[in-house]
């Protein structure tokens, strides 16, 4: 579960990371879902960087980064009810509230994760266009990398009731991360439960973040 949501997350950390040179103001406009993209992309990609020595003294230390500058500008709790799906009205308020908490654990681990495969890949975005009576948009995103095909990104913004607007789902060559793991979620729901899910993603959670080696070896 955890190996099959990092597949779809470094295209995105990639696309958050790669994209500094977009955003000369590291100031996120979350009125403007375009603009938000390329800004946490900016700020994300300079603590990346002006934190550098903690990272390699402790890898860990890249859940840090991504609680503090990519999940403020995820709607990890819309996407958490609609991984529940069907099971949602059959939870109790505090099964709910254990699920958001452990899901967003559990998004920071893997985003942490996928960090440690990032490198310096160009990426393009699409033009904005006018959201202005939009509560949906999609942000169109291309990771382009010399000798390999461009990787098609499509990244699912809401508007939010104050009219900002947050992430809640990433498209990746036509596949829905938030589809896959509802289906993936409500098949471990509907086997064991919904407490030992909430329990194997927060023990996913408390996963060490491990650098990886060329060849796809954890290093310690």
């Amino acid at each position: 579960m955890f190996k099959s949501l990092s597949r779809f997350l470094l295209p995105l950390v990639m696309a958050f990371t790669a994209a500094s040179a977009l955003a000369a103001d590291a100031t996120v406009n979350t009125m403007d879902p375009y603009a938000m993209v390329k800004s946490v992309a900016n700020k994300t990609f300079d603590r990346f960087h002006k934190d550098k020595a903690l990272i390699d003294a402790d890898t860990d230390y890249l859940k840090v980064i991504v609680h503090d500058e990519l999940m403020p500008y995820v709607d990890y709790k819309y996407a958490s009810y609609k991984v529940l799906g069907q099971y949602l009205k059959d939870s109790t308020e505090e099964q709910r509230n254990r699920f958001v908490d452990a899901f967003e654990g559990y998004l920071v681990t893997t985003y942490a994760q996928a960090f440690t495969e990032y490198t310096n890949q160009k990426v393009e975005f699409s033009p904005s266009i006018d959201f202005s009576n939009e509560k949906i948009v999609d942000v169109n995103v291309q990771i382009i990398e010399a000798g390999r095909p461009p990787i098609k990104l499509l990244f699912k913004v809401r508007r939010l009731k104050d009219d900002s607007w947050k992430a809640f789902d990433l498209v990746a060559e036509g596949v829905s991360l938030l589809s896959s793991k509802q289906s993936e979620i409500s098949n471990l729901i509907r086997q064991q439960g919904i407490d030992p899910v909430i329990k194997m993603l927060e023990e996913r959670t408390k996963d060490k973040v491990t650098k990886q080696t060329k060849s796809g070896k954890s290093q310690s």
